[in-house]
């Protein structure tokens, strides 16, 4: 990581609460998870899973996001952030707006706290795509991976804008929407899941993986591809969706999709193939992992669609969620996290005294447990999933608890770090 421009970083008051709360979020989620697991073989419109489906969208995926791309926009752009009060802002309003958001989904009590948790969570994402706009504004360098970024950002804030609307829609004796709200339902899930996630870690990824492979591949083209197809597959099935209905025709519509996921992962191949690293380090087997996770979601949909009952919709979610998201920020959180601590307590020190490296400040040791304890939860969680049975489904969850406390006790030995006396 020698190469960050790391002069240009926002302030550590600005990046390690969106780590800290979503560090733990990501507990929270696996203990209600632990504690509901009957969700799980349910209709997906309930109560208990729209709080948890939340908590991991919005709590975990999103707060970690906003964390570091934070940290990266800089990066990328080498320029400053263009505000550090709104990236803290952004914090203050996405934690408060998913506290009030998911405390009344638990009960599906709708009404105005509901919908000003939603509304707080809409506030929240404008400042962060007034953030990401402003800066990228004048970025030269790196025009994919600001084409993504900026693209993510604006999804965001159109599948939050809609969430609220379902929220409103909910305590509205008519319909806002012209097809049912499960059909919206669905529609607003995929504007996250191939609008946001999708681009914002497109765009992110195609700078890290690179840098901590020691790799480059000079065929953006693949990368313009891949930002047409996502976006091409997505519009369609949306508009096709709202205006008419969810048919068959949504397997066209992922097929675009996929072509736009293989367009990028070619070009991390090629990065990867043309590493000066050859050695590849465990933590980012889990990004490898969750690439694979992503390819096998998009190929089950004909499953998820003709299927009878719930139970592949769910493995759907899992492999989105759990397999993908959750697992490349497993990874990435030890990638990204200890340089910016390091940063915050020994830049000033580099070259002048002997510092310890980045990685000397997590345990390396709970990467690994991490890393099995994953495997064993995802795989035994999704093995439940499938046969539908409840004690395998609470084995996966409670292994689930332990990965999430495995991961905290590591991101709290990094967060609490105190700088070492050094001569």
């Amino acid at each position: 990581m020698a190469d960050i421009n790391i002069g240009k970083a926002p302030g550590n008051s600005a990046i390690l609460p969106f780590y800290a709360t979503g560090a733990v979020v990501f507990l929270v989620l696996c203990v209600l998870m632990f504690t509901t697991p009957e969700s799980f073989t349910r209709h997906y419109f309930n109560p208990h899973l729209l709080t948890i489906v939340h908590l991991a969208a919005l709590g975990w995926g999103t707060m970690m996001i906003f964390g570091a791309a934070h940290q990266l926009l800089p990066v990328i752009c080498e320029q400053d952030l263009y505000s550090e009060k709104m990236a803290s802002a952004s914090w203050y309003t996405l934690t408060l707006g998913i506290i009030f958001l998911t405390w009344k989904f638990w009960n599906l009590d709708v009404g105005w706290i509901m919908i000003t948790g939603g509304s707080l969570i809409v506030f929240s994402v404008l400042l962060f795509v007034i953030n990401v706009l402003k800066t990228t504004r004048v970025c030269s360098k790196y025009s994919a991976q600001k084409m993504f970024i900026t693209s993510s950002a604006l999804w965001l804030l159109f599948t939050v804008s809609v969430g609220l609307l379902l929220a409103i829609n909910l305590k509205m004796r008519s319909s806002l929407f012209p097809i049912s709200h499960l059909e919206v339902l669905k529609l607003h899930a995929h504007m996250g899941i191939a609008g946001w996630f999708l681009q914002l870690i497109t765009g992110v990824s195609t700078k890290l993986v690179p840098m901590f492979l020691l790799g480059k591949s000079d065929k953006e083209y693949l990368l313009q591809r891949a930002f047409v197809f996502q976006n091409l597959g997505l519009i369609l099935f949306l508009v096709d969706g709202f205006f008419f209905e969810i048919t068959w025709r949504i397997f066209i519509y992922a097929g675009f999709v996929l072509i736009g996921i293989i367009f990028w992962l070619l070009y991390l191949y090629d990065a990867f193939r043309n590493r000066l690293r050859k050695r590849v380090e465990l933590l980012m087997k889990h990004a490898f992992l969750s690439f694979l996770s992503l390819i096998i979601a998009v190929l089950i949909i004909p499953i998820v669609y003709y299927s009878e009952g719930y139970r592949w919709v769910m493995v759907y979610g899992t492999l989105i969620f759990l397999g993908w998201i959750t697992n490349i920020i497993l990874g990435k959180t030890f990638k990204t996290l200890p340089f910016i601590i390091w940063n915050g307590h020994y830049k000033h020190l580099s070259g002048k005294v002997k510092v310890p490296l980045p990685k000397h400040l997590y345990s390396e040791q709970l990467t690994i447990w991490q890393f099995r304890v994953f495997i064993a939860a995802f795989l035994t969680f999704a093995l439940g999933l499938m046969v539908q049975n409840l004690i395998v489904i609470r084995i996966g969850l409670f292994l689930w608890v332990i990965l999430a406390v495995i991961y905290n006790v590591n991101v709290f030995k990094l967060l609490l770090h105190k700088t070492k006396k050094l001569e």
